[in-house]
């Protein structure tokens, strides 16, 4: 194929190609490149939930708030964005795949970070979450390396801690609520000394359980401990039912007794006075006071006799009966 006849069409063009208003153009393209370049790297805007960390050669120079900055360009200002304001989470023993109305999780088993020894040596099954938020993000991305595995490894270390200075019964019952207060708080004490940039916000026990291996035995243990505190009730309400009442009966029984004994203390008293009062009436007129005791003690005395016989000492015979009684 003969391509001469194409040639011939373009050299009218390349007789009038100048080199010298090539490179000029060139020229203003690059600097026009350059400029876009730089602009679009001068400015840049934090979100609302942000802080940014702004780095000069390596060296921190400026923390900025959310809204829009400016920075050197080329790199010579770098920006590092980061979510001060978010919640966020990690999951023991256990990995959520989807939250939502029906919450998925993990089938993988997550043992080795929930099975914890407790103080009574037996193992608990303890799964927990903890919550935090970025409070420092210049420590946060350059204090201390990986600083989420930090919090993973310090909250691992806490809740064995905490957990191995209590009893299975303590962790998985009344003692449940102190153990999460006191994680929290032992966790919040350490990410501050290794200057993380974090803050726990929550601890959460999710679940505790014994292990699956052992829960049969658990379970039989906890409903002879139910049984034991259910006779234990019974008896204090049969002991406050009984001895109550019996306290009463015996506090009336009492009473009535002391009453019975100064009933008969004053009788004697009295009987005392009126022997007393008599003696001295007979102290002064010996023959007339035997005399009416006499007759008086009579008076008692024959209305309640049938019969009544009368001796005379002068005579042999008794004296014939006196009917009194018709």
């Amino acid at each position: 194929m003969d391509n001469s006849g194409v040639f011939d069409g373009l050299e009218p063009y390349i007789s009038k190609f100048d080199p010298k208003s090539t490179s000029k153009l060139v020229f203003w393209l690059i600097i026009v490149l350059i400029s876009l370049i730089a602009v679009s790297t001068c400015f840049y805007t934090v979100k609302a939930d942000e802080q940014a960390i702004i780095l000069r050669f390596g060296k921190h120079v400026d923390t900025t708030s959310p809204g829009l900055h400016f920075k050197l360009p080329f790199g010579i200002d770098r920006k590092f964005a980061v979510p001060v304001k978010q919640i966020f989470k990690e999951e023991f023993g256990f990995r959520t795949r989807s939250a939502g109305v029906r919450t998925q999780y993990d089938p993988n088993d997550q043992s080795q970070e929930s099975l914890l020894l407790t103080g009574d040596l037996n193992i608990a099954d303890v799964e927990w979450v903890v919550q935090f938020q970025i409070i420092d993000p210049l420590k946060y991305l350059f204090q201390i390396r990986r600083p989420v595995a930090a919090l993973r490894d310090l909250s691992e270390s806490v809740t064995s801690l905490v957990v191995g200075d209590r009893t299975v019964t303590e962790v998985l019952t009344e003692g449940r609520t102190e153990t999460q207060n006191k994680v929290e708080e032992l966790l919040k004490t350490k990410l501050a000394e290794y200057n993380t940039g974090l803050k726990v916000v929550k601890v959460i026990l999710q679940e505790i359980n014994p292990p699956e291996t052992v829960k049969p035995a658990f379970n039989a243990v906890n409903e002879a401990k139910q049984e034991k505190e259910k006779l234990i009730n019974d008896a204090l309400r049969d002991y406050n039912q009984v001895v109550p009442k019996a306290s009463g009966t015996a506090k009336k029984l009492i009473s009535e007794a002391e009453g019975y004994a100064l009933q008969r203390v004053n009788e004697a008293k009295g009987d005392a006075d009126r022997f007393d009062s008599i003696r001295r009436q007979y102290d002064k007129a010996k023959e007339v006071t035997r005399k009416r005791l006499y007759l008086e003690t009579m008076s008692e005395i024959l209305p309640s006799v049938e019969e009544v016989y009368i001796l005379d000492g002068k005579s042999n015979q008794p004296i014939p009966i006196l009917q009194l009684a018709k």
